[in-house]
């Protein structure tokens, strides 16, 4: 009875560590609190037995995701139009789904002690396990790497290590430091495990030193427009025109001083091909004030039958020296014409929200899996930057910041910016939309490229290469951003071949894992 008590007593602690982790991550942002119930959770595990640690990771995970991502409740019950029941249960699925990649994590760490040279140090083995677990986490399924450690210590001192190693492999150390710091509080192989932080502190202080991107003493001027259009008016048919003109009225006064403006995704609502004398006109008007519009609009290819969520390039793509006023007044149009190459198509599209798997049954169920919009085909995986006024852009559309690998395949030395529109209308008042933006900021680390981050209803914003936030708009307010941006010159190492490593990483200890396996069975029969 003592066991089956102290059991749960370890799950509990497990599970509030986890819900605690939610204060290292945005809107708090008290990265100290991550280190803090990391030890906790190694604490409880290193004792337990491999089915205990599974259910342990479990619970920690279950604590984890269902306090960090709770705002998915919120478009599910909002905007998902089901119960408040049957919206917490799924929740409930989806926080169960991710809190097993921890569990695998320290299900690994238990299972493989005793096969360990160093049984009493095989915590340290701990690290390697969770970031195949995270790895795993960023793929199947298409992948949800939303919530990872290394977002917690955005704003911590190791955030210098991000572009050489980048956020998923920073995790990995955070976590090799939480284990050696409670090996050194035990005063277990006390040496070693000082030997390890103190070589973490090292090579982290030496990573504040490079300058390995730095500015070019080129600006361009830039401004945003939030639109702050309620989620429920968006596809309301008879609000197609106000909100385009909304969208027009609040340009008018940028085109006159700006390299570049942005509208955010889907700022259109209305499909491309219907919206042609809105693009025309928008077109005309940038083009002549010699600048450029980026704008989220909904693309449907009759030849396919397929709706996209693109971006589109209006005004110039190059930049135009005109030879007097009169030219610049007899200026007819722009580059952009339906059908034009120059625009990019969301790739990784979001469950349920963009694509219903098995859609045929599940758009019966509830109108939350029939939702305006949630039927796309996706875009190329790699797909030529966008030109905008002779700027060089790498766009991403909502969801896709989080995932870096796909970052990585469409940033070239050429690319200027970064550029992420979304849309976390869906997410209302809840700290969703603040983890979003510490993603986009940690993109721009990771590649030493400004982000520019355009958005309905906040947070817009624009980040430098350091990953600082230089202006921003305050949630819910129909306003306008212009700033200038600094662009940069030079290439992290994270983006030079910080993906070959996390590959080769990720492949090493999948052999290990296969090598130990075999040879466990191996010596299971010559014993037999």
């Amino acid at each position: 009875m003592s066991a089956i008590i102290s059991t749960k007593r370890r799950l509990l602690f497990c599970f509030i560590a986890g819900l605690f982790m939610v204060l290292a991550y945005a809107p708090f942002s008290i990265w100290p609190v991550a280190w803090l119930c990391l030890i906790v959770f190694i604490q409880q595990l290193h004792h337990a037995s491999a089915k205990q640690a599974w259910w342990l990771g479990f619970s920690f995970g279950l604590g984890w995701f269902g306090a960090g991502i709770s705002w998915v409740h919120v478009s599910i019950e909002q905007f998902g139009g089901m119960p408040l029941i049957a919206s917490l249960l799924l929740m409930v699925l989806l926080c169960g789904y991710l809190a097993l990649f921890p569990a695998l994590a320290a299900w690994l760490t238990q299972q493989f002690q005793h096969r360990m040279p160093f049984t009493h140090g095989h915590l340290l083995c701990f690290p390697f396990f969770w970031f195949i677990a995270e790895f795993l986490r960023a793929r199947l399924f298409t992948g949800f790497p939303w919530l990872s450690l290394g977002y917690s210590q955005i704003d911590s001192p190791f955030v210098a290590l991000v572009p050489v190693i980048g956020e998923t492999l920073l995790s990995a150390l955070v976590l090799l430091a939480c284990v050696a710091i409670y090996y050194v509080l035990i005063n277990q192989r006390r040496r070693v495990n000082a030997a390890i932080l103190v070589v973490f502190a090292l090579i982290t202080a030496v990573s504040h030193v490079p300058t390995w991107v730095e500015k070019s003493g080129e600006t361009r001027s830039i401004a945003m427009v939030q639109g702050n259009i309620e989620q429920s008016l968006r596809w309301d048919k008879a609000r197609e025109d106000i909100i385009i003109k909304q969208y027009i009225r609040d340009t008018q006064s940028l085109y006159q001083d700006h390299d570049l403006i942005i509208w955010p995704e889907a700022a259109i609502p209305r499909l491309e091909p219907l919206a042609q004398p809105y693009l025309q006109d928008i077109d005309t008007q940038a083009s002549k004030h010699q600048t450029a519009l980026i704008t989220g609009i909904i693309n449907y290819e009759v030849s396919s039958r397929s709706f996209f969520n693109t971006l589109i390039v209006l005004g110039n793509q190059q930049p135009t020296v005109m030879e007097n006023q009169d030219a610049q007044q007899n200026t007819p149009h722009g580059d952009y014409y339906f059908g034009d190459p120059n625009r990019y198509n969301k790739h990784h599209l979001l469950p349920i929200g963009e694509f219903v798997p098995f859609e045929s049954i599940m758009r019966k169920i509830a109108p939350l899996f029939d939702l305006p919009m949630s039927s796309f085909s996706r875009g190329d995986y790699v797909q030529a930057n966008l030109v905008a006024n002779g700027i060089n852009i790498a766009p991403l559309i909502c969801f896709e910041v989080a995932f870096a690998q796909q970052t990585a395949a469409n940033v070239s030395n050429t690319t200027d910016l970064l550029l992420t529109v979304s849309n976390d209308a869906w997410f209302g008042d809840s700290h969703g939309p603040h983890q979003h933006l510490d993603i986009a900021r940690m993109r721009a680390i990771e590649f030493g490229r400004p982000m520019l981050r355009a958005t309905n209803n906040g947070i817009t914003a624009v980040i430098d290469h350091f990953g600082d936030i230089v202006e921003s708009i305050p949630q819910f307010e129909q306003t306008t951003l212009s700033t200038k941006v600094h662009l940069t010159q030079g290439e992290t190492p994270f983006a030079s071949w910080g993906f070959i490593v996390e590959r080769i990483l990720a492949t090493l200890i999948a052999l290990f894992l296969i090598m130990t396996f075999i040879w466990t069975k191996l010596r299971r029969r010559i014993n037999a």
